[in-house]
């Protein structure tokens, strides 16, 4: 076997599926990740210190924008796409070295929460600035929440799509009822707060895919957890379609492209509004064909 195999092999053994990743991170992101975390493997440095470091790189994106210079933007936008990078360092290098842990994972997910709140907060404050009323906090909040929402219901779709390849790929599916008893079993503590989080999390997940939790139900009373062939066939061809025409929008790389016309044109409000009326009009959009296509899947 030559050694380009071999790393071919690794770069796919470092991704959850190639089936969820969306075209620019194909592309771009996690060739580039696979490389940083292949260098970092045997290094002694953790996935979860990786998290940590994009954390505080993202965060430093929201400062930056706040004032009206082309050459903080651009730096901003550079600071979000090495965040990104580091993104997808942290889960390769994981997937690399088998480091995994569930706090690693729910940390994961928080961390584009955080870069994206100082966003939020930096452009309210630049447009109270500008236009000398606090007004812009109230879309800023209502970004805050759409993106809270947007963000928890493509990661449940794509760990879905996971689960409909191999159980074992999507081991990270978990039920709320599931996750509230991992939260009473746990000792007081940091973890047990990421778990009070968590847990709202997935019910958030579960009410807004009624049918989905019915097909769910279907295939863990008939079929003993492990969806039929047929039916796993018909679930990732429409999922497939369904992340590349809708929910692949509501990731990272939709919002950037928000931000980066935002910030470089000046028009900092027309963030708020993509995010608020385009994004959440994708969202509903969303989770209507997907639950159509779960429910289509009931029938037969």
């Amino acid at each position: 076997m030559t050694n380009d195999t071999n790393i071919a092999k690794e770069y796919e053994a470092s991704l959850k599926s190639i089936e969820t990743e969306n075209c620019l991170d194909r592309w771009f992101y996690r060739p580039v990740g696979f490389r940083i975390a292949r260098a970092l493997r045997g290094s002694g440095i953790t996935p979860n210190a990786i998290t940590i470091i994009s954390i505080f790189v993202g965060a430093a994106a929201g400062p930056l924008f706040y004032y009206d210079n082309i050459y903080f933007a651009l730096v901003g936008i550079l600071a979000l796409i090495l965040a990104n990078i580091l993104d997808c360092v942290d889960g390769q290098l994981a997937r690399l070295t088998g480091i995994k842990s569930e706090i690693g994972r729910i940390l994961d997910g928080f961390a584009g929460d955080v870069w994206f709140l100082c966003i939020y907060i930096s452009l309210a404050l630049r447009m109270n600035r500008e236009y000398d009323t606090s007004l812009f906090f109230i879309p800023a909040a209502l970004s805050a929440i759409s993106h809270l929402v947007q963000a928890n219901i493509t990661d449940y779709y794509k760990t879905v799509h996971l689960f409909f390849i191999s159980p074992a790929k999507g081991s990270e599916l978990q039920s709320a009822a599931e996750v509230r008893l991992q939260y009473s079993a746990m000792k007081p503590g940091v973890s047990k707060m990421f778990f009070f989080f968590y847990k709202g999390y997935t019910a958030l997940q579960e009410s807004k895919t009624p049918r989905l939790q019915s097909l769910l139900a279907e295939i863990r009373s008939e079929h003993g957890g492990i969806p039929t062939e047929d039916c796993s066939r018909q679930f990732r061809h429409s999922s497939k379609r369904l992340m590349t025409l809708w929910i692949d929008y509501l990731t990272f790389n939709g919002r950037f492209i928000a931000i980066v016309i935002s910030v470089l044109s000046g028009v900092v409000w027309l963030y708020f509004l993509i995010e608020i009326a385009v994004l959440n009009f994708v969202l509903y959009k969303s989770i209507h064909l997907h639950e159509k296509l779960c429910n289509s899947l009931l029938k037969k």
